[in-house]
């Protein structure tokens, strides 16, 4: 409740609606069609891993080796992803 609540006879407290954020996923992504043969492109967030990134994107975890293919020259080690990169994601 602000000021201008009080001034107005708006304090209440009824009948104010609150937000719904039960569906929002922690974290930003960043997906964004480059060409219809290469997929698209994903920014990497803290937390994420090549494995993580695979199940959210292609629903299958062990599909990481894929990711990692298509960026072995953003990527040295797969373990090692880091907040910021942009990664190619191909095709399903």
């Amino acid at each position: 409740m602000g000021v201008l609540d009080k001034l107005f006879g708006n304090d209440s407290g009824k009948d104010k609606a609150t937000a719904d954020f039960s569906d929002v996923r922690s974290g930003s992504s960043s997906t964004a069609p480059t060409s219809p043969s290469q997929g698209t492109t994903y920014t990497v967030v803290a937390g994420d891993s090549l494995s993580k990134i695979a199940k959210r994107e292609y629903g299958d975890a062990s599909k990481w080796h894929r990711i990692y293919e298509a960026n072995r020259d953003k990527i040295q080690n797969p373990d090692l992803i880091y907040p910021g990169q942009v990664l190619n994601l191909p095709q399903g």
